[in-house]
């Protein structure tokens, strides 16, 4: 019997979830890869089948041996467990193809009674969707740049005898000390929002459908602001800010500050590795509508935010903070946000999961021209927005909940970064 216990950013992700009782709302994640060619399902499963030879966690699963032992992706003998399904379907217009994306988004998953991730074709199209606390987007980037060197290699290992770390290494630290320093997270998470966000999905009394908008720019060319205008992440959650600001305004939302977490990527410098797991930690974002309406104010005050983050050692202690929620029943996860007793959580959800990396340039013999996240957000906040970088394709996705947001509203927030960023629309 295999176990992976789930890493302390996995816990969050199940405890948010878990707000909203027996109903649930979805939790996946979709990778969205688009190729020059049609791609083959029967390689793909091939690929998956070997992977899981040396690696089991894509077809475990979600189980808890007491209600307070430690969550863990439990895998048995390698000859026990089925490879996660590998599906084709065709579609006719763009269109079409959207709804199916958005179905995939809206098809959750069981993780206690299924495969964490499945597989589907879509001619040239490979959509990759997981169970969110399986893994973080970059883990999936690398799960499938394992499947299509594997491919490659004709079924054989690729790694040359060194199998690579799928999954992070256990903190060694003794327990008193990781306490110490988790208490200072404690701390100041309960002071962090004296006044409770409110957010887009805070009307909504149940969960809807999820649904999510995606575009492509390209850089117009030199930025007036410089290349941190278009790279930066405070920048691009300064410019998404300013379009919040113009929704709250529409929507006469209290005007109290926004709370955004900002998920920062605890891999060391230059590894891509874990794979499994998400491997962030967190740190939150705080500004009021009104500082939006100067952008490069705004960004200068959120880059020396997450400094003093950084040096007061609070995005350590927020890491390790997590770690302690594995043995907490799950509706008792986030007790320590006393505005999530309504269900509340942030303002609304941001993320630059940046470059798609080279080792993505080509996939299962086919040539990648573009590729993109599409998460599915909670009913609170009910919105999100995620940017990467495919080769010089700037993708933005802005995923919501039916009911928070309209589509002409999305397409209006849409617009706001595009100006924000001095991106053109690419068709």
């Amino acid at each position: 019997m295999h176990r992976l216990p789930l890493r302390g950013a996995d816990l969050v992700l199940v405890g948010m979830q878990s707000l909203w009782g027996a109903a649930e709302p979805s939790h996946n994640t979709i990778l969205v890869v688009e190729c020059d060619g049609p791609l083959d399902a029967e390689r793909i499963r091939r690929a998956l089948e070997r992977f899981l030879d040396v690696c089991p966690w894509p077809a475990a699963r979600l189980r808890r041996p007491f209600p307070w032992g430690r969550l863990s992706w439990v895998a048995g003998a390698r000859d026990t467990f089925a490879v996660p399904p590998v599906s084709c379907r065709s579609v006719g217009e763009p269109v079409e193809l959207h709804r199916l994306l958005e179905e995939e988004l809206n098809t959750a998953i069981d993780p206690r009674r299924q495969a964490p991730i499945r597989f589907l074709v879509v001619g040239h199209v490979l959509v990759v969707t997981w169970f969110h606390p399986l893994m973080d987007p970059r883990g999936g980037q690398n799960l499938l740049a394992h499947l299509s060197a594997i491919d490659a290699h004709g079924g054989r290992p690729p790694w040359n005898g060194v199998t690579p770390r799928f999954v992070a290494a256990p903190d060694t630290r003794p327990l008193r000390e990781r306490g110490r320093i988790a208490r200072r997270s404690v701390e100041y998470m309960a002071a962090l929002a004296p006044v409770p966000p409110v957010s887009p999905g805070s009307r909504l009394g149940s969960s809807g459908r999820v649904r999510f908008r995606q575009e492509s720019f390209r850089d117009a060319g030199p930025a007036a602001n410089g290349a941190r205008a278009t790279r930066e992440m405070c920048w691009r959650l300064a410019v998404v800010g300013k379009a919040m600001a113009e929704l709250w305004q529409r929507r006469r939302l209290p005007d109290v500050p926004f709370l955004v977490p900002i998920s920062v990527d605890l891999r060391a410098k230059g590894d891509p590795e874990p794979t499994f797991g998400n491997a962030l930690a967190f740190h939150f974002a705080r500004f009021t509508p009104s500082q939006t309406a100067d952008v490069p104010a705004l960004a200068a005050g959120l880059r020396h935010q997450m400094a003093e983050a950084v040096r007061d050692g609070q995005i350590e202690a927020n890491a390790v903070a997590m770690e302690f929620l594995a043995y907490r029943p799950r509706r008792m996860m986030l007790r320590a946000l006393p505005w999530t007793a309504d269900r509340e959580t942030f303002s609304f959800n941001c993320a630059d999961i940046t470059d798609v990396p080279s080792s993505l340039a080509a996939l299962f013999g086919r040539r990648v021209l573009n590729a993109y996240h599409a998460p599915a957000v909670l009913p609170r906040p009910g919105i999100g927005v995620f940017f990467n970088r495919c080769g010089s394709r700037n993708n933005v996705v802005i995923s919501w909940i039916e009911g928070a947001v309209a589509a002409d509203e999305v397409a209006r927030i849409m617009e706001v970064i595009r100006e924000g960023l001095a991106w053109t629309r690419l068709a």
